[in-house]
């Protein structure tokens, strides 16, 4: 199983595929300097395969190498935080 994490600014958010398809994704929407992430989600068909964490882990190092900063409103993205607060410093 081959996945890759990308950034699709034209639909608002990073996207998560395997083997090619696209699997889940998470929203980014830019406001006032800021990216709200305010929903994830993985297709039901991909789901259990961890592909959530490698998601947002994707996501999330590619915020932080663009400079950005993130106010979390989904609830996956805000329990990943807890667990891994070296990305506690994207949080505006």
């Amino acid at each position: 199983m081959a996945t890759e994490v990308r950034r699709n600014d034209d639909a608002g958010r990073y996207e998560i595929l395997v083997d090619g398809a696209v699997a889940g994704f998470t929203e980014i929407k830019p406001r006032d300097g800021v990216l709200i992430m305010p929903h994830t989600l993985i297709d039901d068909a991909y789901s259990g395969q961890g592909l959530a964490k490698i998601l947002v882990t994707g996501a999330l190092d590619d915020i932080r190498a663009r400079g950005e900063r993130i106010k979390p409103l989904c609830s996956y993205v805000r329990s990943f935080l807890e667990k891994n607060p070296s990305y506690g410093d994207l949080v505006a």
